[in-house]
């Protein structure tokens, strides 16, 4: 069986629903599960919802009429037929998202946003499955919270792969499945979300407990370049990655492939294909089992809105082990990403992804014992495989505020 994803922008649209149709054509449907996201932005306008519900609930319902109409112009777009049953379903959907604010008592954000946001999934792959078996590609709608089990971190759940691997084990893999990707649900079947951009994590995730011969990613790039090109102006194709590499770029932040989709992939060998959906018959890119890249070109990453504290002893001591344990407790304790450290005798300075808001109570308690000093909205620039060239491309007109170099990867914090 083969797992193919389909993205936001691989579906945000009805033009773009019916190319995910003519790509199946194309390359084959058969013993084939489809994993989807939300479509277009939707993600984003469900996390207004939430933030509504929590900040202004007269909000609210204008926050959902927003999302819902974008969702009714893709519809009367895709069918034409006013009572066709699929108009139902996901106004049903949309009630069920009024039906859960409405009686929701849980004041915790987290717990809030996984139950709201993961809708836009649900509502993407019930309008895409009901697409194809209009246009003649019977399919199955198959509601992956029913099959991926996780425990109640809610906005970042781990998998229980045990339980998930026996959900998995029950579908038949000579049918054509579509479902959701970046959800799951915890003991009490409550909504758990695998982190952002965590449906390629989902495709991972049932390729592996499918034994299944590959995941594609279907992106609107012909495969993994070495630089995003929303950010750098020249990029080259990648046609081959070892598991190791990617996984190294995916830790640095290379946005084509999320960090945790590799792990589960590489331990029973299966290749990943990212590939273009607007032209399915290019190779792409393979990562698989191999050496380095090809071709070896630098590869560059960056991570924008990052945070750079900067400790030091108030007292000139060294910052040795029980020191370093106590921020790193910190930093945990307020859930922070943690993208860089650097430390001397006196100093340590760490680059973070502040996501979960907690930066502001953490530096409260940093200032109790050392000097801190912040610098917010900083960019992270990485470089693999760098050469001369393509660091002073990078230092060229910016205030570099840390240097970190390593054998094949140099790092550079930048205001």
């Amino acid at each position: 069986m083969r797992v193919f994803k389909f993205g936001g922008a691989s579906v945000k649209d009805a033009e773009a629903v019916r190319n995910v149709v003519k790509v199946l054509k194309e390359v084959g449907h058969e013993d084939t599960l489809v994993v989807i996201s939300a479509m277009g932005k939707t993600t984003n306008a469900m996390e207004k919802v939430v933030a509504a519900y929590f900040d202004n609930k007269s909000q609210i319902s204008s926050s959902i009429q927003e999302v819902w109409e974008y969702h009714e112009t893709i519809l009367s777009e895709l069918f034409q037929n006013k009572n066709h049953p699929v108009y139902e379903k996901v106004k049903t959907l949309f009630e069920e998202v009024k039906g859960f604010l409405a009686w929701n008592k849980s004041p915790k954000n987290a717990f809030v946003y996984d139950q709201v946001v993961g809708y836009g999934e649900l509502v993407s792959t019930t309008i895409i499955s009901e697409y194809l078996n209009e246009v003649g590609l019977p399919n199955i709608w198959q509601d992956v919270r029913n099959l991926i089990k996780t425990d109640n971190s809610y906005r970042d759940a781990k998998v229980n792969w045990e339980r998930t691997q026996e959900q998995v084990s029950k579908l038949d893999t000579s049918k054509l499945y579509i479902t959701q990707g970046f959800l799951g649900s915890d003991d009490n079947n409550f909504t758990t979300t695998l982190g952002r951009e965590g449906s390629d994590y989902t495709g991972a995730i049932l390729a592996y407990c499918l034994n299944a011969d590959s995941v594609t990613i279907w992106k609107d790039v012909p495969g993994v370049l070495n630089a995003d090109p929303r950010n750098f102006d020249e990029t080259q194709l990648l046609d081959e990655i070892s598991y190791r590499e990617a996984i190294e770029l995916a830790f640095y932040g290379a946005s084509v492939i999320h960090p945790k989709t590799l792990q589960p992939l590489q331990r029973k060998e299966i290749p990943l294909h990212v590939k273009s959906f607007v032209n399915p018959t290019n190779d792409g890119t393979t990562v698989g089992k191999g050496v380095g890249i090809s071709p070896k070109v630098p590869c560059f990453i960056v991570k924008k809105n990052q945070v750079l504290i900067k400790l030091s002893s108030l007292d000139f001591s060294f910052i040795v082990e029980n020191n370093i344990s106590e921020i790193f407790k910190l930093l945990h304790d307020h859930r922070m990403k943690v993208d860089l450290i650097q430390n001397s005798a006196i100093s340590f300075s760490v680059c973070l992804d502040n996501k979960f808001n907690g930066l502001q109570a953490m530096l409260d308690e940093l200032k109790r014992k050392f000097k801190v000093v912040c610098h917010e909205d900083v960019s992270l620039y990485t470089i693999r495989h760098f050469d001369d060239n393509a660091v002073k491309s990078l230092e060229n007109g910016r205030s570099v505020l840390v240097e970190q170099r390593g054998k094949e990867t140099v790092q550079l914090v930048v205001k």
